[in-house]
């Protein structure tokens, strides 16, 4: 009985990945995380502050209504492709009573599948491949991502200390201020925690008016202000609505970073774009989901003033510890991270990767998150007061300042 042969022979089947793949920044961190988890592997015990996942846990209140949520048939089908109503009139109910900011829950809000989601799908509604975008450096690296992805170039807006890492706008060129059609902003500030003033983001108006630039406002931080002081909204700025949107998130606040939970709120033109794209891709999340997530922005909100209370205490450890080993650097305003300059004769990674092979301390190097970055490193205040102040004594003992 004759066999039909189809067999490949010698050619082996191949795959190729679509161009644009390679055009992908590459995940700086991940090397971190490896070594972090080889110097375990081998028994050390790493403090690690390098990372940004929230420490603690969601507020039971949040828990309990999920579990209950799940129960409930309703939930067993699809949501709504734009998601429940009752979730974007809970984010406008947020917002009125922290900002002052009316939103209309049905125009200008859109549900997201996290964060880091809609700050990638910006880049895909509205740049074109060659088209410009301006981005903060040091900066949040996937706002490089949705770049990458729409086939667009960036120009990098430093982030100087002696400018409060503030983008200057008067730095960026003539050129630049034509081509750009998208502008990142992030305050509170991953990596450096410095946080904006209203006149800022009232500059950023006037400026993106000026230039046909749309705002992207990454608010993920916008609950951790510290020293009485609460950090501003950028549509709380005059005319705000008309040239951008603000990203905001329950990972942070309320301790949801596994959720999912997000919402990019303003501009109505670019909501729908977000909506429209969305529909293409998702059928929303999760119906009990959606109203844990109803409960975490209406119930009383004690919980979020604790957990700010709790990172405020434990920047204050921080920083006192590192008054003892002479390791200057400014008090954090806002965010759950620390910006800290390297000693001299080092740069950012060699001396991350020296904490972490002497001291056991993982920190993140200041140019993964841009060239602007070097010089410093990121320090999470995500473990509790003990370990961090373990951790500035481990460094302290290495004699570097």
């Amino acid at each position: 009985m004759n066999q039909e042969d189809h067999s490949l022979g010698n050619s082996p089947f191949k795959i190729e990945a679509a161009e644009v793949m390679s055009k992908l920044p590459k995940q700086f961190f991940a090397a971190l995380v490896q070594s972090v988890n080889r110097e375990i592997a081998q028994g050390h015990d790493v403090i690690n502050l390098g990372q940004g996942n929230p420490d603690r846990p969601t507020p039971e209140h949040i828990v309990k209504s999920a579990q209950q949520a799940v129960a409930n048939p309703q939930y067993h089908k699809y949501s709504p492709f734009q998601g429940y109503s009752f979730l974007k009139e809970a984010v406008c109910e947020r917002y009125r009573e922290d900002y002052g900011v009316t939103l209309d829950p049905e125009k200008e809000v859109a549900i997201l599948f996290g964060g880091k989601t809609g700050l990638v799908q910006i880049s895909q509604i509205l740049l074109n491949p060659g088209d410009l975008c301006l981005v903060p450096d040091p900066g949040y690296p996937d706002y490089w991502s949705g770049a990458a992805l729409a086939g667009a170039e960036m120009s990098f807006m430093p982030l100087r200390e002696n400018n409060g890492f503030l983008p200057d706008y008067e730095e960026i060129t003539a050129v630049d201020r034509q081509r750009a059609k998208l502008m990142f902003l992030n305050y509170p500030n991953n990596p450096t925690s410095a946080t904006a003033p209203l006149s800022f983001y009232e500059d950023t108006v006037k400026f993106a008016r000026e230039n046909g630039i749309v705002v992207a406002s990454d608010f993920a931080y916008g609950a951790i202000g510290f020293d009485g002081v609460k950090p501003v909204s950028f549509l709380q700025a005059e005319g705000a609505k008309e040239v951008g949107v603000e990203y905001y998130t329950l990972s942070k606040t309320y301790n949801m970073a596994g959720w999912r939970v997000a919402f990019a709120l303003g501009n109505e033109r670019i909501i729908s774009l977000i909506n429209l794209l969305q529909d293409h891709i998702y059928v929303s999340l999760f119906g009990g989901i959606q109203e844990a997530a109803r409960v975490a922005l209406t119930a009383p909100q004690d919980n979020v003033n604790e957990l700010v209370a709790v990172y405020e205490s434990r920047r204050n450890a921080l920083f006192s510890e590192l008054a003892k080993i002479g390791w200057e650097a400014n008090k954090s305003s806002g965010s759950f991270f620390a910006w800290l300059p390297v000693p001299a004769g080092w740069n950012s990674a060699s001396f991350a990767e020296k904490l972490l092979r002497e001291a056991k301390v993982a920190v993140a190097p200041g140019i993964g998150f841009g060239r602007h970055g070097e010089g410093y490193v990121r320090v999470g205040l995500l473990s509790d007061e003990d370990r961090l102040r373990e951790a500035v004594q481990r460094i302290g003992r290495l004699g570097l300042f």
